[in-house]
Formats: C-alpha cells, structure tokens, sequence
C-alpha cells in the first residue's frame, strides 16, 4: 500500500492508509495504546486495540523515536475527543497492521518538547534536531525561498551558470581560507569570498545575465547575524550596464515579492529610499539603518560651541562634534538601565554617556546647570524631544560620535519594543567612498570592492582629495541588516591599474593578481555591473529569526567548530608531508 502522508489522512475518512514515521509519543491506557505518529507533515493519532492482537503486541514494544510503518481505517473522532492543539486532531487511524522500522535508543536531546535545548547539544546532535517541527518547517521554507529566486531569474532572462570553488584569491575584505595542492607542491588553492573574478569574467565571455545561488567562503569571526566558514549568495551580473540604477530596479521587485509573498510582511515604504552613505552615517549613524523607527542622529555641535559645559565645548574647540538623539519614553528608566546603555556607549568608544530628561516641560539632568536658558531652549527644539523623553548625547571626533549614538540608537529600539516584526523597511546606500583612511595600517586603502568604477572615471583618480571620490556601489539594508553589496564593475585595465595604482600597487601586482580579468578585459569587454545577495541573512529576517544558525541545516557553533562532524580536526601525518605542511607552536 502506498505511504500516506500524516496530514493527507483528513482526506481518506473510512478509508484504509498507510502511515509511518517516528514516535513522537506513546500512551498506554490499559485496554487501548495510543501513538502520535510524526512525519515531515506532522503528527496523526493512531489507536491500537487488543483486538488486534498482533498490532497490539508490537504497540506494548514501542518507545520514543522508534520508526514504524501502519496501516489501518480512518476513522473520525468523537467530538468530545477532538484535539484542537493538533491539525489532524478531527480524526484518528485505528491500526489493524504495525511494523517495528527500526529502534532508538535513548535520546541524548528531547524531539517531542517545546523546552530550552542549549546551543550546544542541539548541534551535537543536530540529525535529531532536525526532526523538530520548526526545524523541518524551516527547511521547506527554504527550499521555496530558492523556488521564488530561481523563477524569477529564469523569467527575466538570467543564466545559472556555476562557478569554480577551487580557485585564487580575490580581495573581497575577508581571510581566505586556503586548500593546498599535492599536484603543485606549495602552491595553494583559495576558496572564492564570492565569485566576482569569474562573473565579470563570464560577461566579458558574451553571457548576457548570469546568475548563481553560489556558495562562498570568509574566514572571519561568527556573529549571529553572520555564519562562520560559509555562506549562500544570490549572485548576479548584467552585461552592457553602465549604471548601477539598471541593477536595482530590476531586482527590487523580487525582494519585495520575497517580503510580502514568501514571507507575508508588510513593506515600510513601497517606494525604496536611495540615501548616501554620509547622509545614512550623520542620521543613523551606520550605513545599515533600521528605518522602522525614527531616532535621527541630531548634530548640536553649532548650539556647543560656548554652552558653558567644558565637555562638549572643549570637543568643539578641538574639531569634535556633538549630537544626540531623542529616545521616546526614556524618562521610565532605571537608574541601573541608564548604566547598562553607559556600558554599552563606553563600549563603542565613548568616555561617558550624557542625558536629559523632560519633566513638567523643563529639562531635568545633573548636567542642566551648566547651560543657559537660551541653549536648553534650542536642544529642545532641535531634538523635538517631548514630555517624557529622553536626550543622550555623544561628544567626539564624528566618526566615534556616529558610532556610539547609531549603536545606542538600535539597543534603545531593543530596550522600547520600537522593531515591528512584522515590517520589513528597505533601503539603498549609495555613494560609497572609494577609498578610506585605515588608521591601524595608517594608509590608505580600497573602502569597498576594488572592482568597481570610481564615479568620474580614471580622471576623478587625479584627484589630490581621495577620500572625495566616490564609488559607483550601493548595498540593500533590511531592518538593519545589510544584505545586498553591488556596483558598476571596472571593465577598463587602464582605470583598474589606476585604482590600484593610488595605493601604491604596482602593474606587475595586479596582473599577478587579476592577470586573467585584465588580459579578458583588453578584447572587447562590455560595460557591466552586478550585485549579491546574502541569502541566509535575508531569510533569517524574513523567517523572523535572531540568530541565523537557525535557518541553515548544519552551521558551526559560535566558535566556528562542527560538533557534530568534529571539524577542524588534526590531518594525519601522512596528509601532511603529501602536502609540504607542518603545524607550529600558536603565537599569541
């Protein structure tokens, strides 16, 4: 008899089916034996009777977990016994046939239970994991969500093509993570950071749209909004696109199908705002805002300059800034709360966090003595704060300034219930610098993707203000996450030499690097441009998920270690003199 689906018995009342799966539970009730039988559709009812003897001697054997095969009548249930709590708890299938599958033993972490299982163990053992409802739904989500994406990329005419996972490195931000070759004793393979090289590559070989669900690989630290080792990316490139407008109207209607069909939410705005990254960073003091809340960074450093409190006038004096941001509601807080958010502030760099409060219509604060009528009046008005507010300032150079307030910013969100989960806000960064200053290296360096087109082409790259030129890149930010980086690519070895160039990096270094991309790009290659988007990440906000090793089958932990598999694990020796390698002594 063919396998019937738990959920698919509603339909077969007075028919007789076949079922299997696991034991989700067993209750025994001396003349009858009822099992809650679980598959990938869920949980049905079946009822063994010592009239069925045979059935019923198996039933007496069964345990958690075991898989069993049965086949038996559905029968509607009585409507004293119904179970609302269970989607097929209408009916019931009473067993005349029962098979023991196989056994378990007992389990190291609970399937059946809506109890806290620590991290830990529920990766260990993440095949038992999985068999969770919300594990499996998870999964089925998934697969749709790549359903979505594929259907539409095929239906505006884009190739899937697949790239190499072997290959060279590609100055994407991140560690490489390297695999050694036998054949080509110490040389080294690199795992892609993404496959930019071979996209661009594949457009100057005549593929009009490219697209991939493309596997890639960063050594960088877990975070959980961010996996370790690995990750999936929508990739995507466009063949003779000169601006980087071409790429997101074509993509943005398939997110906002992702947000409100696959995932049933509700956009903020339906038309996508485009701010610059100097703007993003001066109102939200990141370049990933969440837009579902309001919270402007407010600049006060003009109304600073002589308040009379020596700690913001003495930042002023010395080129600082100050700004601050109104916190609805914030006047509730605890002593204790206004500590943790000092602790917070101290954390991103400050040396204190200053407040006020309005009360009655008047400011109150320890600091308010020090400023004049006149000076509490205009932070009034330029915070727009009301009664029952909150003021917190920050007082430094802008850059920690917009670092402390567009953190406390987002925890204060957290601390007020202000995310609507419900909601997804989306936005454009635009206008990204193409070059920045790296304070620790103390030299200039690539402030993006060395890949893309500096706006104004190889003239602008004369220009004595480098950190003036922009590059002509963009990422999407949802609810406060970035998950799409793109731009208008680099398809002139003239300009790409130049960019490289500015650094100090000499010809014979990016062809060492990019020798194939700039030798491609000598015949005949079209203006292009492209982007990626983090698919785990996206799914993760979109599913309503806060950690993302929830949405993918098998992550590492949060120390970037397989429990399950035990990986990274010690090679053998033998391994290691194939490949030239030998371990030393960790530095510190």
């Amino acid at each position: 008899m063919q396998r019937t689906l738990s959920i698919e018995a509603l339909d077969k009342v007075g028919q007789e089916i076949n079922v299997k799966g696991w034991v989700n539970s067993r209750r025994d009730h001396g003349g009858l034996i009822f099992i809650d039988l679980r598959d990938h559709r869920g949980v049905v009812q079946l009822t063994i009777q010592p009239e069925s003897a045979e059935a019923f001697g198996s039933g007496e054997q069964l345990r958690d977990e075991f898989v069993i095969s049965a086949t038996g009548l559905v029968k509607e249930r009585d409507q004293t016994l119904i179970n609302p709590n269970l989607a097929t708890g209408t009916i019931e299938i009473l067993v005349s046939e029962l098979s023991i599958l196989n056994k378990s033993e007992p389990l190291p972490i609970q399937v059946n239970t809506k109890q806290n299982i620590s991290e830990e163990n529920r990766l260990k053992y993440r095949y038992l994991d999985l068999r969770r409802p919300k594990m499996q739904d998870m999964l089925v989500k998934r697969d749709n969500l790549y359903k979505t994406i594929r259907n539409y990329m095929q239906q505006a005419q884009f190739t899937e093509v697949t790239t190499p996972i072997l290959a060279n490195s590609s100055p994407e931000g991140a560690r490489d993570f390297v695999i050694p070759s036998r054949l080509h004793y110490g040389k080294v393979y690199a795992l892609p950071q993404a496959p930019q090289q071979f996209k661009q590559l594949l457009m100057v070989g005549g593929v009009n749209r490219y697209y991939q669900l493309a596997a890639c690989f960063r050594d960088e630290d877990p975070r959980s909004d961010r996996l370790y080792g690995e990750f999936y990316q929508l990739d995507l490139e466009m063949s003779f696109v000169e601006n980087g407008e071409e790429v997101r109207s074509m993509m943005e209607p398939l997110i906002k199908q992702l947000v409100t069909g696959f995932a049933g939410k509700k956009l903020l705005d339906d038309n996508i705002p485009k701010i610059p990254y100097q703007e993003a960073l001066n109102k939200y003091g990141t370049d990933k805002p969440d837009l579902r809340f309001d919270m402007e960074l407010v600049d006060l450093t003009d109304i600073m300059k002589d308040c009379g409190f020596s700690v913001f006038s003495s930042v002023v004096a010395s080129g600082g800034a100050v700004k601050a941001i109104a916190v609805p509601g914030a006047k509730q807080l605890s002593r204790s709360q206004i500590d943790k958010f000092t602790e917070i502030a101290k954390q991103e760099g400050a040396g204190g966090l200053a407040y006020m409060f309005i009360e009655g219509g008047k400011i109150v604060s320890p600091i308010a003595k020090f400023f004049d009528e006149q000076t509490l009046a205009n932070i009034l008005n330029s915070t727009k704060a009301n009664e029952g507010d909150g003021i917190f300032f920050g007082a430094d150079k802008i850059t920690v300034v917009n670092k402390v307030l567009g953190r406390l910013r987002n925890e204060f969100a957290d601390h007020f219930d202000l995310k609507d989960p419900n909601i997804i806000a989306l936005a454009w960064i635009v206008d990204f610098p193409f070059y920045e200053w790296d304070d620790k290296a103390n030299k200039l360096d690539f402030g993006h993707n060395p890949f893309s087109m500096p706006k104004g082409g190889l003239s602008i790259l004369d220009s004595e203000d480098k950190l003036s030129i922009l590059a002509d890149q963009f990422d999407m930010v949802m609810n406060g996450y970035e998950i799409c980086s793109g731009g208008v690519r680099n398809h002139n070895p003239e300009v790409l030499y130049k960019v490289f160039d500015v650094l100090g990096f000499s010809k014979q270094y990016v062809d060492s690097k990019f020798g194939a991309m700039i030798n491609a790009f000598r015949y005949g290659a079209p203006p292009h441009a492209g982007c990626a988007f983090g698919i785990d990440r996206m799914f993760m906000e979109l599913v309503g998920e806060d950690n993302i090793r929830e949405v993918v089958a098998f992550p590492k932990n949060g120390s970037g270690v397989d429990l399950m598999m035990n990986a990274p694990s010690q090679p053998e020796t033998q391994v290691l003199k194939d490949l030239g390698f030998e371990f030393t002594e960790a530095k510190d």
